[in-house]
């Protein structure tokens, strides 16, 4: 893991904030608070997001380590490609899922899901464009 990766990882984690507001602050304001009897308060919410912080960089570490252990130099193309299945993989059964356990309308699953893969597909784009490896 060279400056590259690290530089990578900290840009993909502030891009995926900013992502996840745009989605859930601007987007889907309006679909939460028809909602808000579904969701803990916001004031227990803020209270424990320190654990999602923790969750997020966690698991954007391990996308950003995985991607380098496939790693071919093909671009922003591979990022891309690799966001796209990589999107696939979390968001589809993250979004089922929540859709089955909670009594939330389909549409909204639909929309966590899409945001999820494009978020994906944005953040291996953009690790894709910074990292490179350290030459032997």
């Amino acid at each position: 893991m060279n400056k590259t990766f690290w530089i990578g990882l900290v840009v993909v984690f502030v891009i995926m904030q900013g992502i996840g507001f745009l989605v859930h602050q601007v987007w889907l304001t309006d679909t939460y608070a028809g909602l808000a009897s579904v969701f803990r308060a916001e004031a227990e919410m803020m209270d424990m997001m320190w654990l999602m912080m923790v969750a997020s960089i966690g698991s954007l570490f391990l996308f950003c380590y995985i991607f380098t252990k496939g790693y071919e130099g093909k671009g922003i193309a591979e990022g891309a490609r690799y966001g796209l299945w990589m999107g696939l993989f979390m968001s589809l059964p993250m979004a089922i899922d929540q859709y089955v356990v909670y009594p939330l309308p389909s549409n909204l699953a639909v929309c966590w899901f899409v945001a999820g893969v494009v978020s994906f597909v944005i953040a291996g784009s953009v690790f894709a464009a910074i990292y490179k490896p350290t030459s032997n």
